[in-house]
Order: C-alpha cells, then structure tokens, then sequence
C-alpha cells in the first residue's frame, strides 16, 4: 500500500456520504426485493466504492470514507443488520424524504461486523489515506426507531452503546486510526438530560479505543448544549458551521472549547460550488476567533454529500483541498 502523510495542519476529510453511484442504487434495490445474498449486496457495491474512493484522491481529500454506498438509510442499514430489530412503515423525515422507520421488538444484539467489508475495500485501494470508520450512534438510533420492547429510552441507548463498541472493536483491531460515530438527532432534542445520557453511552463506545475518537453532530439547536458536551470522551467534534453562518463559534469560544474541530466550511444543501476565496474566507473567520489552532482544525463539508451531484460533490470537495493548502501557508 502506498504511504501517505496527513498535513499536520488543516488536514482535510469528509463527513461520511457520497451521491449513490448506479452500481449501488441497483444492489440495494436487488437486495430489498430478495434477489441476493448480502455478500453478493456487498460484492456488487464495491465498484460504488472505487468510485467515490477515486474521486477523493482526484480532490485530494487527506482522510476519506467510503461513501456510505451500501447505505440507503442511516438508521435503516444497521437495524437490518442487527439481533432485536423489525421492519417499520414509511415515515416522513423532511420535504419528500420519507425512511421505513425500525421498530425495536427485542434486546438488540450485534451479529456480525455491519461496516468492516467496504471499510477494508476502501482502504485496500486508497493510495494510501487513512479511512474513517463511520457508525450511526447509539442514542441517533433509538430516536429514529420504534421501540415496542424496553420501554426505557437509556437502556436501550445504553445496549445500543454496546454494539456500537462491539462494531468499532472489530474496526479498530484491523487498523481503523479514525472512528466517528454519527449523532445528528442530539441536536434536534437539545436538553441537558439527553446529553448526559449520550455522555454516558459514549463512555461505553469509546472508553480505551485506540483510534481518534471523533462525533459527529449537524443542524438542530446545538448551542444549547455545548457546555453539558464539552468533556465527552472525544478527541473531536465535528459540526456543520457554514449553513448556520458560524453562529456556533461564539458559543464555543464563550464555553472554552478544548478538543480538536471538523470544522464544516461547504454547504451540502445548495447545490452553488463555494470557491475557493469564499472557503478561504471561512477558515479566517476561525482563526480569527483563536478557539482552536491550524493544528486542530479539520476542513471539511457541514454534513454528508449524498443530495449532492456527483460533479457537484467533487468539485466542492476540490475547492476546499484547495483552500485548506492555501490556508497552511497563511496560519
């Protein structure tokens, strides 16, 4: 495998998703209707993968994923693939968007490894960059199920915290250097009383993991719960900033923020590719705040990319390697 070093300073990276390529929109599709096994599912994904890969190395994207191909739902994709889960109806997220929501129906168990296949693709082919291993996490879990079996919203976030532990193990035993686990719901219930239960299911996921130990949290009304945030067992936070014009980083630099920052500096809801000035502009508006230094400043998009274009995606993506270089020489 090539080597390759990850810039000490603004190294940059994505937060997990990727436009569906065709190979993948077809598996799924060939999979749900009961057409395949699910090894054959993740045979005919992997083209998907080298696709996305490929685009990240013509970006040059410092610290990859492997898009989320296999993926068609967040929640839905481990649910599937987990003991204690059944198939819901459709429920509307957003817009026209709607997800089969899962219903928990029994103590939920992990089976075997759910994302291991195409993280070890991705980084067989990578040339060399570090890939994330992305998992969707506990407490995100239960707020997008149904639960008709515990009744009891922190056992089950805390099981849920179990076999999330249990995913990342496996991950972390083949060589996964980076681990994020996906919390998008927190911030659409920002109360104090849930974020110390996702603390305490945290304590569970990544309590001496050796990996950079990295959340992910985007939208939602985030500022009202940084403080009860702060001493998570994290390494890095990594939050949409550019949709909501940075109106987080005051908050943050109120509450003494410590930890390393994902800092989102491209919008994945417009479909307008940022320039490279304007993404330029943003890191500026950070380091002018002094909350963190180019050492722990990770540059990338707000969110996944998957409503994206794909010619859209890499060209963000391109603009944002491309700042972040420039942004090296300045600060």
């Amino acid at each position: 495998m090539a080597s390759y070093t990850v810039p000490v300073k603004f190294p940059t990276t994505v937060v997990g998703s990727y436009p569906k390529m065709p190979q993948a929109e077809e598996a799924i599709k060939r999979r749900k209707a009961g057409e395949i096994s699910e090894e054959e599912f993740l045979d005919l994904v992997k083209p998907a993968v080298r696709d996305v890969v490929n685009d990240y190395v013509w970006a040059g994207v410092d610290i990859i994923s492997d898009g989320e191909q296999a993926r068609d739902d967040m929640v839905v994709y481990f649910a599937e693939r987990l003991g204690g889960y059944g198939r819901g109806d459709w429920v509307r997220v957003f817009d026209n968007v709607y997800f089969k929501k899962p219903i928990v129906t029994g103590k939920v168990e992990w089976l075997r490894p759910m994302i291991l296949d195409h993280w070890e693709y991705a980084t067989s082919i990578s040339m060399g960059r570090p890939v994330k291993a992305i998992i969707t996490g506990p407490y995100t879990m239960v707020e997008w199920s149904f639960d008709i079996h515990y009744r009891d919203k922190r056992e089950l976030v805390l099981d849920l915290a179990k076999v999330v532990r249990r995913e990342l193990e496996e991950l972390v035993k083949r060589g996964a250097k980076y681990v994020q686990v996906d919390e998008p719901a927190l911030s659409t219930r920002p109360w104090r009383e849930d974020a110390e239960l996702l603390k305490e299911a945290l304590d569970i996921v990544f309590k001496g993991l050796d990996a950079k130990r990295i959340v992910h949290i985007c939208f939602g009304r985030l500022e009202r719960i940084i403080p009860y945030i702060l001493d998570y067992p994290v390494d890095q936070f990594d939050l949409e900033m550019k949709n909501s014009n940075f109106r987080l980083l005051p908050f943050l630099k109120e509450y003494g923020y410590n930890k390393e920052l994902g800092f989102g500096v491209v919008d994945v809801h417009i479909h307008q590719v940022e320039s490279v000035k304007e993404i330029e502009e943003a890191i500026d508006k950070l380091m002018k705040t002094d909350i963190v230094g180019p050492e722990k400043t990770y540059i990338k998009p707000d969110c996944g990319l998957k409503r994206q274009q794909r010619e859209t995606a890499r060209l963000k993506l391109k603009n944002m390697v491309e700042a972040a270089k420039r942004a090296r020489e300045k600060w």
